[in-house]
């Protein structure tokens, strides 16, 4: 598959543009690809179908067939799809759906770094009831669940730890202590069993004659990862203050194993971790770089300064302006007295001619009167 050209910029729009499909510091919503591959199964169209819904509106569905495999050798039908896919629709997340006799109903997580792969987990489908057949009401598009990760190996398990953070990464989860009742609305629960016996630990050493740290853990026996995902409803309880919250599910219901992992590599990791130098809280709140004269409260909410030079109320322009300008009968009454004092004040020439005045608006009155 052909590459994406590297664009030069021609002007400051352009380059701007550019410069906004970089990685940031403080990322924005991510947008997934959803990719069927060359064959699918009806429990990975379910699954794509509704955790497709879950991300809408940053979210892309690919109705056609792609000859796309993520962890073939060659990367002309894996790696290089995806990051081509990546470039095009400024994307950096993937669910890849394929099936095939070997590896039945898979389901392949990508995430991406800079235009690259970063690191990938597939998983295997065995039970998948799509939200349709719950008779609840629904998410609303856009909101965000209130995840849960219920088992230590989330927190201990290379596997586990993995799939945890694709999972947050995909749905833009983060830690929170306290759970703010008010708009939320579904709770997606994530739940693996305790290790077996039998079970091996994970040995990060490549696979299959590749050069990337990729790990099949079919032959271990690790347990099955069950997604709920439940729909709220808040209650007020007569005499307390705290609500009970009543959980419905309303769907998908996914139980999977994990087959396959490829893990990121060390340098690229470590650059899509780093953070600039800049105050925790303003990355906390999504401020990003220190600016000056700006600063966040004790409420979250920004302020700015505004330094103004002094201001000469008697040069504002305001004869214009509507609100100020004087209604017309106090005008005339100015004028009216104006120049009857100075008819007064100009001796008899200003009485002749302020009797002249009275008698020429006499008779004006009287010739309209007659007309009428």
């Amino acid at each position: 598959m052909a590459m994406l050209r590297t664009i030069k910029p021609k002007n400051a729009r352009s380059k701007r543009a550019l410069e906004a499909r970089e990685p940031q510091i403080v990322e924005k919503e991510k947008t997934a690809i959803f990719v069927r591959g060359e064959k699918t199964s009806e429990p990975v169209r379910i699954a794509m179908k509704d955790l497709h819904a879950f991300k809408l509106p940053h979210s892309i569905n690919f109705s056609k067939k792609n000859p796309i495999h993520p962890f073939d050798v060659d990367p002309s039908r894996g790696v290089q799809s995806l990051e081509f896919f990546s470039n095009k629709n400024d994307a950096s997340l993937f669910v890849v759906g394929m099936h095939s006799k070997k590896r039945p109903n898979g389901l392949t997580w990508v995430r991406c770094f800079n235009g690259q792969v970063l690191d990938m987990i597939e998983i295997g489908l065995e039970k998948a009831v799509p939200m349709s057949e719950f008779k609840t009401t629904k998410m609303t598009p856009g909101h965000r669940f209130l995840m849960c990760f219920q088992s230590d190996l989330f927190s201990t398990h290379p596997s586990y730890i993995l799939l945890k953070s694709m999972l947050l990464d995909f749905y833009n989860g983060h830690e929170i202590d306290q759970i703010p009742l008010e708009g939320l609305e579904a709770v997606m629960t994530i739940t693996a069993g305790p290790l077996a016996n039998d079970a091996t630990s994970t040995t990060l050493e490549p696979t299959n004659g590749q050069t990337d740290l990729v790990v099949d853990t079919t032959k271990e026996n690790l347990p099955l990862v069950h997604l709920r995902v439940y729909n709220t409803k808040v209650s007020a309880v007569a005499g307390s203050k705290t609500p009970t919250v009543a959980l419905t599910e309303m769907g998908p219901r996914l139980d999977f194993r994990i087959r396959r992992i490829k893990f990121p590599d060390e340098e690229m990791m470590a650059q899509a971790l780093r953070r600039a130098k800049m105050e925790k809280k303003n990355i906390e709140k999504g401020l990003g770089k220190k600016k000056k004269n700006i600063e966040l409260d004790a409420m979250g909410d920004l302020i700015g300064k505004i330094h103004l030079g002094k201001q000469e109320l008697k040069s504002l322009q305001s004869r214009k302006m509507k609100g100020l300008k004087e209604p017309k009968t106090n005008v005339r009454r100015k004028r009216e007295d104006g120049a009857e004092g100075e008819e007064v004040a100009g001796g008899g020439e200003g009485r002749g001619k302020a009797k002249r005045a009275k008698k020429a608006a006499a008779a004006e009155d009287v010739d309209v009167n007659m007309s009428d």
